[in-house]
């Protein structure tokens, strides 16, 4: 499953749990990217764990979902660091241009 990352959920090892949870997340992975783009445009910059917790989603869903989204080239660090609960240094994100187009084209889809 390592070589369809970053558009499907990616997995470690051979033994078959983290294949198994990759498959799992498959169905959900494709709303947790569109909720994290959603967040992150609302926030306009934000940690990862910032929008984790203003998403209301396990930092377990969301967060790889994040790094999808940076592979993917919709969501990018802004440059700033910002200093999260446990005191660790982290990057600010913020959706780039192709970001807000994926978010404009999907509400024109919905519409």
């Amino acid at each position: 499953m390592t070589d369809r990352y970053p558009d499907h959920p990616g997995s470690k090892g051979t033994d078959g749990t983290s294949q198994a949870a990759a498959a799992a997340m498959a169905r959900p992975a494709q709303r947790l990217r569109r909720r994290a783009l959603e967040t992150l445009a609302r926030l306009r910059e934000a940690t990862a764990l910032e929008v984790v917790e203003a998403a209301q989603v396990p930092r377990e869903a969301l967060q790889p979902r994040l790094s999808e989204l940076r592979r993917l080239g919709l969501v990018e660090p802004t440059g700033e660091r910002r200093r999260n609960p446990s005191g660790k240094s982290a990057a600010a994100l913020r959706l780039t241009d192709r970001g807000a187009a994926a978010l404009r084209k999907e509400a024109g889809a919905a519409s």
